[in-house]
């Protein structure tokens, strides 16, 4: 990720060519992504925090109906990714943040919607990255997530372990709503499609 080529490649060819394959060449994942990326672009007056943003294709969509104060935020580590964001997508309510997501630098309910898309399985702890999109989230709040989950196919003897040596991990199904309820969310909903799954939960409002 810190390949400034790769940067430059990555959502034009990389992403959409491995999103597809989530659907085994279908378009099953395309559709359940357009949907949740819908949701977490409406209208509004809300700050979002797009995780891992790489080259910022999500935060743009993201940031360009806000309205009010509402402001998006790209996080990622990788300067060559964050330079292209800053070149290619640089709505007007975007902003970008070089960061760490295992210690995410903004303070607790920060943040009324916050996702990580297609990128949490290469992150090296990630469970980390879940509790810190928690942290963050404000009071009746979503976190969203999209990453890979355990099916029969990546099941097959050796393939998580082939997988894992890439520095790809696949999910238990039940790993990430099982953690996300651990840190109190609720209302946890889950959409498996294909190879990934769609998660997006609720923060619980202030008593």
């Amino acid at each position: 990720m810190e390949n400034s080529v790769f940067a430059a490649v990555y959502e034009r060819a990389w992403r959409p060519v491995f999103t597809r394959l989530f659907s085994l060449g279908g378009t099953s994942t395309l559709v359940a992504g357009r949907a949740l990326t819908g949701r977490l672009g409406r209208p509004g007056d809300r700050r979002v925090l797009d995780v891992a943003c790489g080259p910022g294709n999500f935060t743009d969509r993201f940031a360009r109906d806000l309205t009010g104060d509402g402001f998006c935020v790209g996080l990622d580590f990788s300067t060559p990714m964050l330079a292209r964001a800053v070149a290619d997508n640089d709505a007007p309510r975007a902003v970008y943040v070089r960061g760490d997501a295992h210690h995410i630098p903004f303070p607790d309910g920060s943040f009324d919607s916050v996702c990580c898309l297609a990128a949490l399985y290469l992150i090296g702890d990630p469970l980390r990255v879940v509790d810190e999109m928690v942290r963050v989230v404000a009071p009746g709040g979503e976190v969203a997530v999209f990453t890979s989950v355990q099916t029969t196919l990546s099941s097959v003897p050796g393939a998580r372990q082939a997988l894992g040596m890439g520095g790809f991990r696949i999910f238990g199904r039940d790993e990430i709503t099982d953690r996300l309820t651990a840190a109190g969310m609720r209302d946890v909903r889950q959409q498996i499609t294909g190879q990934g799954q769609y998660v997006l939960a609720t923060a619980p409002h202030d008593d």
